[in-house]
């Protein structure tokens, strides 16, 4: 099954570079990767060409204007460009553990999307780990604050992984699902603008479409950088859109990924 890899990013190019480094060593390499910009400055897009210059991964750089956090209207700009059955989300500040794509396709099944595991590193961490270029982890690695996270094991996967409809936890930073199934909701929600709320708006739809959750523990790890805690000033506007599609029980968003395709 053909796989897009598609990573948001907003300048932070130090950090997008070790996310295509670790997805160069991805076991099972992606089809196709796409850059999700949300408006970043030259140093994203010179990164991109100098990469795509050197590397075996066939990358597209998918951007739009600033205009503030879009994060939602970016996902769809690239999601509507990818040619694979399958995408994975992550974010550009997460390192993938080398069987990443790999745990995601294992488990993909009709029917279902799927949240990956992370795990948190330090701040302290986060710049050794810029500095030194750092790719590989393990349980016993300082400065991860959430160890237990950091564990693959398929054995203890397939006894804790979880299939139940939840809000709690979800990230579109690890993601995973059928690209019919996020056309059929009509993808993202494009009225979301700033941080917050516009991926539990998503996976309300897919809930409400009968797309069902599966969590995966002790698999489909990436560690995710540190990073300043974002702007929250748009949370209740964004609060107010995700009850009104779980009031309403909606499985549909009339400004989605249809404004690409």
């Amino acid at each position: 099954m053909s796989i897009s890899l598609i990573i948001t990013t907003y300048n932070r190019p130090d950090a997008l570079l070790l996310v295509l480094k670790s997805i160069e060593c991805q076991i099972l390499p992606p089809s196709e990767v796409i850059i999700a910009d949300d408006g970043s400055d030259e140093r994203t897009k010179n990164l991109i060409s100098d990469f795509n210059s050197q590397s075996n991964l066939e990358i597209i750089h998918s951007f739009h204007e600033d205009l503030g956090f879009r994060a939602a209207e970016s996902r769809n700009k690239a999601i509507s460009i990818s040619k694979s059955d399958y995408i994975i989300l992550v974010d550009g500040d997460t390192i993938l553990h080398p069987e990443f794509i790999t745990d995601h396709l294992k488990n993909a099944k009709f029917g279902f999307f799927i949240q990956g595991s992370r795990a948190l590193l330090s701040e302290k961490k986060t710049k050794d780990v810029i500095k030194r270029q750092q790719l590989f982890f393990d349980f016993l690695s300082r400065g991860i604050n959430n160890r237990l996270n950091s564990i693959h094991s398929n054995f203890l996967s397939n006894f804790f992984s979880i299939k139940d409809n939840y809000l709690k936890g979800i990230k579109t930073c690890n993601m995973s699902f059928f690209r019919k199934d996020c056309i059929s909701v009509n993808g993202f929600n494009n009225e979301f603008k700033g941080w917050g709320r516009e991926d539990s708006e998503f996976v309300v739809r897919l809930l409400n479409k009968g797309i069902h959750r599966k969590t995966l523990k002790f698999s489909a790890i990436q560690y995710h950088l540190w990073h300043n805690e974002a702007n929250r000033s748009s949370l209740l506007v964004n609060d107010k859109l995700l009850q009104k599609v779980i009031a309403e029980e909606l499985d549909w968003c009339e400004n989605g990924i249809n404004k690409f395709l």
